[in-house]
Order: C-alpha cells, then structure tokens, then sequence
C-alpha cells in the first residue's frame, strides 16, 4: 500500500512519529508530501496537493496532521473523490474505514497523543471497507460531486 503523508507546521513533529512507525510494515510504503519543519505553513497548501495524489491513484490512502485535523479534513474534501475524515480515537477509525471507505485520515496533534495517534493510523491502513449496503450511501455521495 502506497501512503502520503502531509501536515502542517503544528502537525509536523506528530508527522515525523508516524513516518518512523510505519517503517515497521513492509507492506507499506509512504512519501512525506511537507510540510519539512516547524515554519508556519498555510494547511491547504499541504492538504490539496496531498489530497490531489489519493484521488487519482497515485497513492491509495493519505494522513495529514494539522492542531486539530479538522481543517485538513475541510480542505482535503474539496477534492473529488476524497472521503478525508479526522479520527480522534481507533473506533472511529475502523467505523470510517468499514462504513465509509474514508481514503484520508487526519489527525490533531494539539488533540491526540502520539501512541493514541499510531494506534489510529494502524486501524485506518489496515481496516477494509465492507462494501455492500454502504457503497450505494457513497454512491449517492458520489452523484453531486
């Protein structure tokens, strides 16, 4: 699975945990898309470009981090094609990734701890979608796109 991985100045040291956590999955594979340090950056500069890549293939799920991940969350849903949903604990997680087949996760890192945060991120990369009764909800989603 090919990753993305985004945040913004606030997201960035929480972004930096998660790149060493996913090194233990082989199965994983992730390009830090910026921000590269602690200078104050704009979110959607991050989040849209970052976004862009998920929905066209090029990577098949995405995380951002900013302060709270919601407003990666707004501005990555701009994108057609995107379900980015912020995750404050894993059950929420799972429950995007099975119901809602969410392709970007955010995260706060002003509101989530990082052992918390990996264990999100787990969830959401390695939860299916269960398809079935949920894909003609996303479906209808998909028709005012």
């Amino acid at each position: 699975m090919k990753v993305a991985l985004g945040a913004d100045h606030a997201g960035y040291a929480l972004k930096e945990a998660i790149k060493v956590h996913l090194q233990q999955y082989a199965e994983i594979t992730y390009e830090d898309v910026g921000t590269f340090d602690e200078t104050s950056v704009d979110y959607p500069d991050i989040a849209i470009p970052l976004a862009q890549k998920v929905a066209t293939g090029t990577y098949q799920r995405g995380i951002i981090v900013c302060g709270t991940g919601i407003g990666v969350a707004i501005a990555a849903n701009k994108v057609s094609g995107i379900r980015a949903a912020p995750c404050r604990e894993s059950f929420t997680a799972k429950m995007s990734r099975l119901h809602n087949n969410i392709n970007i996760l955010t995260l706060g890192a002003r509101a989530t701890g990082e052992g918390l945060a990996m264990d999100i991120v787990t969830t959401f990369l390695f939860t299916e979608y269960e398809g079935e009764r949920h894909q003609r909800r996303l479906d209808k989603i998909e028709n005012i796109e």
